[in-house]
């Protein structure tokens, strides 16, 4: 795709987000959009948002269920980046500053070396986590209705907006994600979803895996400090003003969010 199309495509995504007016997909405007185009489109964007002041805090990956792969028709997740202005450290999001926001509970890893070259594997991302820590991520679309394809939440950084971390920090060697278990409830009593880390690529670890070596081939590296959203325990409910949502994750306990 030319340089220009990227560029004219990463502006709409841009002044949709500012403006918090969605737009039309972009794979509907041009059908042509390919993956590699989309992340291309994403990292138009990251070098604006730099520009801007922005400091990146760390990486977001999608579509890990096999459930959501078959849904969007592919066979492997996708990736977005995070900032530092991303993170709601109290716990609230400011719903007004979003567009149409849903709500994942995940696991969080931070990183102590970094996680690069092409070949990383489980092992490496064991040895260069410093701890995990259950997490929200609040996603969101500049894109209609979430009617999107892959190339569109590509494009508009895998459909990012907020996160929580939660407050419990452990080592790795203290818990077996692929087994910890997730409820998720909408206004302290309404159970609106629950899984396992097992619904992560198998294991989470595989997952940061995964990304490490994707962003590779875009010359990206996960870097040392970085906060890394391994992917969503189950489906993503939508959340409005004046909703609160708790996510028990057992060995990490809770993490609370309140949208205002």
């Amino acid at each position: 795709m030319e340089a220009g199309i990227i560029t004219a495509f990463a502006a709409q995504l841009f002044d949709a987000e500012r403006n918090r007016k969605a737009i039309q997909p972009l794979t509907d405007q041009n059908n042509g959009i390919t993956v590699d185009d989309a992340y291309h489109i994403q990292l138009e964007n990251v070098k604006r948002v730099l520009a801007m002041g922005h400091v990146i805090s760390g990486k977001k990956i999608g579509l890990t269920s096999p459930g959501i792969q078959k849904q969007m028709g592919v066979n492997e997740p996708d990736y977005g980046h995070l900032y530092a202005a991303m993170d709601c450290k109290d716990g609230k999001v400011n719903t007004a500053a979003l567009l149409q926001p849903k709500i994942e509970g995940e696991i969080a890893f931070i990183l102590k070396e970094d996680l690069a070259g092409g070949k990383v594997t489980r092992e490496d991302v064991l040895k260069a986590t410093d701890y995990v820590a259950a997490a929200f991520e609040i996603v969101d679309s500049r894109v209609a209705d979430w009617k999107i394809k892959l190339p569109d939440t590509i494009a508009d950084n895998a459909s990012s907006g907020r996160y929580i971390l939660g407050s419990n920090k452990l080592k790795l060697s203290e818990v077996d994600l692929p087994s910890v278990t997730m409820k998720l409830c909408k206004n302290k009593d309404e159970l609106v979803g629950e899984g396992t880390g097992a619904a992560v690529l198998g294991d989470p670890c595989i997952s940061v895996a995964w990304l490490a070596n994707r962003l590779w081939s875009y010359g990206v590296t996960l870097k040392a400090g970085e906060v890394i959203l391994s992917g969503a325990f189950s489906a993503a409910p939508l959340a409005a003003r004046g909703d609160t949502f708790t996510a028990e994750f057992s060995s990490f306990g809770k993490v609370e969010a309140a949208f205002v």
